[in-house]
């Protein structure tokens, strides 16, 4: 399976939105040059998201992308899905059914192993992303990053909030 870079922009993105002050916001050029990813590309990703109701968008000069709600209600498979779609991975085509010694049609009412196989992998994974949600991944990080790195990160991303004077609702 392979997964576009747009999940691990809008990851990225969702994770420091999440450590941002609830008042503030971050423009689209600003999350683009943070993370070194084109402004377009990741503009595509950052509507697509606000759209799902994961960022919220405020227009506007003064304007830019928070959280669209609490980040301990937004996992990664929320993301995931939202800029993926939520079509099954894997696609079967029943090709036990094709080729010179085909079965009667009523022999194949049940899916085949591979099918259920490959439909088990992806629940689990789905799982696993469920159960992850952006909090966490703030959690998982803390006190991980390099300091130094954690103090540019700090005075860079704080030179460029645009405060609005609203709070997320809950």
């Amino acid at each position: 399976m392979k997964l576009s870079e747009g999940i691990e922009s809008g990851l990225h993105c969702a994770l420091l939105l999440a450590m941002i002050p609830e008042d503030a916001v971050l423009p689209a050029k600003a999350l683009a040059e943070f993370h070194g990813v084109s402004e377009t590309y990741l503009l595509k990703h950052l509507q697509t998201l606000a759209g799902r109701g994961i960022l919220q968008a405020i227009p506007g000069p003064k304007g830019g992308y928070r959280l669209g709600r609490r980040a301990e209600t937004i996992t990664a498979l929320d993301v995931v899905e939202a800029i993926e779609g939520t079509e099954s991975a894997f696609r079967c085509t029943e090709i036990r059914q094709r080729g010179p010694c085909p079965g009667k049609p009523s022999s194949y009412h049940v899916p085949c192993a591979i099918n259920q196989t490959m439909l088990r992998a992806e629940a689990a994974w789905k799982d696993s992303l469920r159960a992850i949600t952006i909090t966490d991944l703030v959690l998982q990080i803390a006190g991980k990053v390099d300091p130094k790195s954690a103090q540019c990160s700090t005075q860079w991303i704080g030179e460029r909030l645009r405060f609005q004077g609203f709070a997320k609702e809950t």
